[in-house]
């Protein structure tokens, strides 16, 4: 980075469509566990935020994706950081067991994209993120793990791409 490209975090977001209710027996062993894997990814090296409902720990009770759809949305220092909890940490024995609670989905569920530093992604803003993958594929403005941009890539397609109103 230098001196005239601001710093860049990255956004992710998730969504999982629950088998059963949160409050089902069969949900409970994933209940149980939001708290300490929670407690883990603010712990972790490069965690920078998660969105949370008012008043409560997690984000579970927030349903702006459908009745059924929990969200997940978190900002990073780097894709490395969001990588490591993910896929090396305790974390991955919750991805191990996600069809036990989750419904397999058939379209994308997951998105990335940079932001400026210091800026914290609406959920509005998450989920329009996921829309453009979904219709679009990956590219500089949403991707995944197997699709990455870099910052200064989503940068210059930024500068380089018609105004979001001409989509």
């Amino acid at each position: 980075m230098t001196a005239s490209e601001p710093a860049a975090h990255l956004a992710q977001l998730n969504v999982a469509t629950l088998r059963h209710p949160l409050d089902d027996p069969r949900t409970a062993p994933f209940v149980e566990l939001l708290d300490p894997v929670n407690a883990a990814a603010d712990a972790a090296p490069g965690f920078v935020w998660r969105l949370v409902e008012e008043g409560s720990a997690d984000a579970t009770g927030l349903r702006p994706a459908g009745e059924h759809v929990i969200v997940n949305l978190t900002v990073w220092q780097s894709p490395k950081a969001l990588w490591d909890f993910t896929y090396r940490s305790g974390h991955l024995e919750v991805m191990r067991r996600r069809r036990e609670w989750f419904e397999r989905h058939v379209e994308a569920h997951l998105v990335l994209w940079w932001i400026p530093a210091g800026h914290l992604p609406t959920v509005g803003e998450a989920l329009e993120r996921l829309a453009d993958l979904r219709a679009h594929g990956p590219s500089p403005r949403a991707f995944t793990f197997a699709s990455s941009y870099t910052a200064a890539e989503a940068a210059q397609h930024v500068r380089s791409a018609p105004s979001a109103l001409a989509r």
